[in-house]
């Protein structure tokens, strides 16, 4: 050992020994740093600061070995062989390398022992290659104890360096750097003094050019360089990692106090590894309950069952994130609505060590959802069953939306009507499919788009359209704020329709659809007009159906309408311009025309008499109902349209009382006739005050014995100037101006009256008018009138005809069946004139047939009419229903009447009619 201080003080320059220790110190602190630095990157990382390590390190430890050789002064000129010296370079790198790589793979104390050995081993290899590469004149000579000792002491202090640097620390880093120094110089200086330079004078070497201080100079500061550039590289990584830490730590509890949001680690197999205050808050889970925990406890049994947590796992780590939504459920049972993102975390190898998991409770958004798609829904739902159509469009007439209604409305081929159609693209398509020629359609288009957007922009809020196939459209306009509107489409085809059937009814008749009263007034006041200031004349004509009635009664009302309808059918092909025809009601017709002469007028009424003689086939019956006519002239016979109509009224009842035609021109005596009739109306409703009504009673007698069965009543009427009217005169106008009702009422209480002051019981026979029926309560009269005068009501007979049946047959068939649950005998009058007798008789329980006295008035002189007689006679023995003959004026018509069978008759050989209080009621007795 004394030779190594011989050598360390004689032989080296102490100053330069001492730069190659400060520069051993900085390498190996550089190393330790770099290590250390090494130990906390990932492994691409690691691999860089190891040779970081290596490169800087390696050459401080080098230049130290080749400054301390510069230092040494054996006293012989020398050199260094540049290709083992380059070797000792890189046996320095690979061995500062293989220590680091060795204690990063390996992090044990053990290792870096092991480390420890290599790293000196290595530095001896680098310290004796080294000195090989020395050439002088002379060889070395070396001391292998004192070599063994300087390996030993490499080897034996640099394991303890290596250990010592495990430990984290500044001082940590010095006390290492220190001792791997101490080793390395050690082993430097006692190898070196193992060593002994003989010289050889025979040898003779060239010394190169470098100066030594030149040379030294380079090394210390290329290695400065390397060692201080990679010291300030790793400082700067140092502070980046720092600071990297405090952002992930600062992330770290920022994470931590997150409360709107669960977010966690999982590891590789879904098991928690943290958790923070968000996820203890969703999930009801403190942290010391749930880290360690499979995270698949968040799901139900079935999703569990499903294997839904490992799919989730699965699909996170294979596509790079899982995002879902879903229940999840809490600690205490209950579930809430979650958004779910799991993302794969990878270490810088791509190697996965787990995964995040962010868990949002989005339950209220959830439930705003499905409320706006509820809303959306029904909306929709709503849009797809309107009635309606409707668009909206925006500002620049652009489709927003509409809905099904509307395409289908106008018939739109599928796909045609959607979002960003222009509403001219719209109309022109849709007048495209209406119209043939383009031209046209394109025309027509442009019209309704101007029109259209005219009322628009005027602010109508609507408008109507029709559509070439007859359709009719409510079109709403609605205009927006943002210069868009909406447009509602309302179909109101059928409305219109409607609205025209009915503005057509109110003019037209229902059955037959031809003009009504009203459509025939406006009409002739303008033809009135037209003739005042024209050379035309004009012509009204009243028309009634002769037979009609007849037809009606007998075959009903459904056969009457077919006839009605068949006769408006055959006028409308007689009638020509500037005529018309129409119906005011019933049977009743009227028509006018424009002529020149007065034979067009004849031509027409020979025409229309024409069509109403010619039969006509109705549900199997032929049938021919003939017509009445009355023609009034303009301006002769009436300026107006009412005195036109008025008169052609008489002129028609003219003709239709007439025998001898059909049609009757009016005149000034049929006005005088109807002012005749009027007056007789008004002195009628007076004449019961006025005690010009009496009644008189006409004997009805048994024909097998003679004796009195009643009376009938007749009215009669002593007018104060007309003298006595005959009731055949007054009775008809009574019924039509209402007086009959009062009069009828009078006529049956002074009968039951009368006759209940009579010394005997006998029935007295009342006649009732077909507007008593119709128009009164009979039943409540009959009873009243009967408990105001005392009468039985076995002794009151009623009379009708089968007229007063016919005109309301349900109402008078109620009626008739009250006044006889009253007591009250029914006889039907006049029987045998009508149509429906034998009906009549089926219809209703009549007490007595009062046979017409016309069958009566040839029955001694022919055969005909004395087997109608009797066959009368036969139809009421069958029914048992007594037969009373009316008009018994000969002994002859007894005596047949009696052969036959006759019950009771009365006539002016029984009895003529006169007041009561001149029959004999005491004989009668």
């Amino acid at each position: 050992m004394y030779g190594v201080v011989t050598c360390l003080v004689q032989e080296h320059n102490l100053r330069l020994v001492l730069v190659a220790g400060i520069l051993c110190f900085l390498a190996n602190l550089a190393t330790v740093s770099f290590i250390g630095r090494a130990r906390e990157a990932n492994r691409a990382a690691r691999i860089i600061w190891a040779s970081v390590a290596a490169g800087a390190g390696g050459f401080g430890i080098w230049a130290t070995h080749f400054v301390a050789m510069l230092a040494y002064d054996p006293g012989h000129a020398f050199r260094f062989d540049f290709a083992l010296t380059l070797v000792s370079l890189g046996l320095a790198f690979v061995a500062t390398f293989a220590a680091a790589a060795l204690v990063l793979i390996i992090p044990t104390r053990s290792a870096a022992a092991g480390a420890g050995v290599v790293f000196g081993a290595g530095v001896s290899c680098m310290h004796f290659t080294g000195m090989s590469a020395i050439e002088f004149a002379g060889a070395i000579v070396w001391d292998r104890s004192l070599v063994f000792v300087a390996i030993s002491a490499a080897m034996f202090m640099a394991p303890i360096g290596f250990v010592i640097a495990l430990s984290r620390g500044a001082k940590v880093v010095v006390l290492a750097a220190g001792i791997l120094s101490l080793a390395i110089i050690c082993m430097h200086f006692i190898a070196m003094g193992a060593a002994t330079f003989v010289p050889d004078l025979s040898m003779a070497i060239e010394v190169g050019s470098m100066s030594r201080p030149l040379m030294l100079s380079t090394i210390v500061v290329v290695s400065l360089s390397l060692i201080g550039s990679a010291a300030t590289a790793a400082i700067v990584s140092s502070r980046a990692a720092r600071s990297s830490k405090a952002s992930e730590r600062n992330f770290q509890l920022l994470v931590r106090g997150v409360t709107d949001y669960a977010i966690y680690m999982l590891d590789p197999a879904g098991v928690v590894t943290n958790w923070n205050a968000g996820a203890e808050r969703a999930k009801g889970y403190a942290a010391k309950e749930i880290i360690g925990q499979s995270f698949a406890r968040f799901y139900s049994r079935d999703d569990q069952a499903a294997g839904m947590p490992e799919l989730a796992l699965s699909t996170a780590r294979d596509s790079g994130r899982f995002e879902a939504e879903g229940k999840r459920y809490r600690k205490d049972g209950t579930w809430f609505w979650a958004h779910v993102v799991i993302q794969p975390i990878r270490d810088e190898d791509g190697v996965l060590i787990g995964y995040a998991k962010i868990t949002r409770d989005i339950t209220r958004q959830k439930q705003d959802s499905d409320r706006i798609a509820q809303v959306t829904q029904n909306l929709d739902l709503a849009l797809e069953n309107m009635s309606q159509g409707i668009c909206l469009f925006d500002r620049h007439e652009r489709l927003i939306l509409c809905n099904g209604r509307y395409r289908e409305m106008f018939k739109f081929p599928k796909g045609f009507v959607g979002p960003g159609v222009s509403y001219w693209d719209i109309v022109r398509k849709g007048y495209e499919m209406s119209y043939f020629d383009p031209q046209d359609a394109l025309t027509r288009a442009q019209e309704h788009y101007n029109r259209y957007m005219s009322a628009m922009r005027s602010g109508q809020r609507g408008i109507v359209h029709r559509t070439a196939g007859g359709q009719t459209f409510r079109i709403g306009l609605n205009v927006l704020t943002d210069g868009g509107w909406v447009s509602t489409f309302e179909d109101i085809s059928e409305q219109v329709r409607s609205e025209e059937q009915i503005a057509f009814m109110a003019r037209h008749d229902s059955l037959t659809e031809l003009p009504n009263r009203a459509a025939f007034m406006s009409h002739l006041e303008s033809e009135v007009l037209h003739a005042e200031s024209s050379d035309h004349r004009l012509a009204v004509i009243g028309i009634d159906l002769n037979r009609f009635k007849q037809i009606n009664d007998q075959l009903g009302h459904g056969v009457g309408d077919a006839v009605l309808k068949e006769i408006s059918r055959r006028m409308l092909r007689v009638i020509g311009a500037n005529q018309i025809f129409a119906r005011f009601g019933g049977d009743e017709f009227v028509a006018a025309m424009r002529y020149d002469e007065i034979g067009e007028v004849s031509v027409l009424l020979d025409r229309m008499m024409s069509e109403f003689n010619r039969p006509m086939d109705v549900e199997g019956h032929r049938l021919s109902t003939g017509a009445s006519m009355g023609v009034a002239l303009y301006p002769n016979d009436g300026q107006s349209p009412e005195a036109l109509i008025a008169n052609a009224d008489l002129a028609m009842y003219r003709a239709k009382g007439s025998l001898s035609g059909q049609v009757c021109f009016y005149d000034v005596e049929m006005d005088e006739a109807a002012r005749d009739r009027t007056k007789m109306a008004k002195e009628l409703w007076v004449a019961i005050e006025e005690k010009q009504l009496h009644l008189n009673y006409q004997v009805q007698k048994s024909v097998p014995t003679g004796e009195i069965t009643g009376y009938e009543v007749l009215l009669r009427w002593r007018h104060p100037e007309r003298g006595l009217v005959s009731p055949a005169d007054f009775i008809p106008v009574a019924e039509e101006c209402g007086a009959i009702l009062p009069i009828g009422e009078w006529v049956l209480r002074e009968a039951c009256r009368e006759a209940a002051g009579w010394p005997v019981a006998h029935k007295i026979a009342v006649n009732l008018s077909p507007v008593q029926i119709a128009h009164t309560d009979m039943p409540a009269l009959v009873h009243r009138v009967l408990i105001e005068t005392g009468l039985k009501s076995s002794r009151l007979e009623l009379e009708i005809t089968e007229s007063s049946i016919f005109s309301d047959k349900q109402r008078a068939l109620h009626a008739l069946r009250a006044i006889k649950a009253l007591g009250v005998s029914i006889a039907i009058d006049d029987f045998g004139t009508g149509y429906s007798s034998l009906e009549t008789l089926q219809s209703f329980p009549f007490d007595k047939i009062k046979l017409d006295r016309s069958f009566l008035a040839d029955v001694d002189r022919s055969e005909e009419a004395k087997a109608m007689v009797r066959a009368i006679l036969a139809l009421g023995q069958g029914l048992r229903i007594p037969v009373l003959a009316e008009g018994v004026e000969t002994s002859i018509q007894l005596d047949i009447l009696r052969q036959e069978g006759c019950h009771e008759a009365q006539g002016y050989l029984l009895g003529r009619p006169m007041p009561i209080d001149k029959q004999n009621l005491t004989e009668a007795a």
